[in-house]
């Protein structure tokens, strides 16, 4: 049987085709058969997840607290220089022009991905909202946030920072942020599971060494990172503890 990759709902589909190539170099590499699944929501994601199907996985910030202490996954890597930031969005025809000018029963458009949803509603705090005092609509995907904002069915939306950077131009323009998080410590994390716990150390050191030639830099680059960082499973906790105490606050 091989093992099983997937990646975190929230990254480009213009990036799907990178990751297998990805998928197909640490194959090669590894000298091991990797399945790439690939899902459309959390959801369906995490039902994989908690069924014990995943191997190997591009985890976001907020799954990687579960991964780590329910599942027994460790930390490989995080792209170099990336962090995960939030953005409140707004139509380029709204009249809202900051978060302090928003008032109770707002209309909030929010993708399942829940850190993202997180720093977003603690974003609202100056305007004294939060999930009791907003109307709040889950949509599967950034881009039907965005067609909510745009069809005027929602007031302000939520966009991981680097998924709204990748619409479109011309969605950009009939877009407007006004505001966006700069905690600059959360991340995405590269982690495998209790499956691969013997392969771990030989996937760290070819991640490590992945940018040390031609081809591995064209992958990174396709990926969309400028290389890799080796992430250490304290560094992982500490992130952990970071959104534990967001998510308490």
């Amino acid at each position: 049987m091989p093992y099983t990759f997937t990646i975190s709902p929230d990254f480009n589909p213009q990036s799907l085709p990178a990751w297998y190539i990805f998928n197909t170099w640490l194959q090669k590499s590894l000298g091991e058969a990797i399945h790439l699944e690939w899902y459309n929501d959390f959801a369906s994601q995490h039902q994989a997840i908690q069924a014990d199907e995943i191997d190997l996985i591009y985890a976001n910030p907020f799954d990687a607290a579960m991964l780590v202490r329910e599942k027994g996954f460790q930390t490989i890597a995080s792209p170099t220089g990336v962090s995960d930031e939030a953005m409140i969005v707004v139509s380029s025809e709204s009249a809202i022009e900051e978060v302090e000018s928003l008032t109770p029963g707002v209309r909030i458009a929010s993708s399942d991905d829940p850190h993202v949803h997180l720093m977003c509603m603690m974003m609202l705090e100056p305007a004294n909202l939060d999930k009791s005092n907003t109307q709040i609509n889950l949509r599967d995907t950034y881009v039907l946030v965005g067609k909510d904002l745009l069809q005027g069915n929602a007031d302000i939306g939520f966009f991981l920072e680097a998924t709204f950077n990748d619409l479109s131009e011309m969605v950009r323009q009939k877009l407007r942020p006004i505001a966006s998080s700069k905690i600059q410590l959360i991340r995405h994390v590269l982690m495998s599971g209790p499956g691969l716990v013997e392969k771990h150390a030989a996937i760290c050191d070819l991640i490590a060494n992945m940018s040390a030639d031609d081809k591995g830099q064209d992958i990174i680059k396709g990926l969309g990172f400028s290389g890799w960082e080796m992430q250490d499973q304290e560094s992982t906790e500490f992130m952990i503890d970071l959104m534990d105490t967001l998510a308490s606050d």
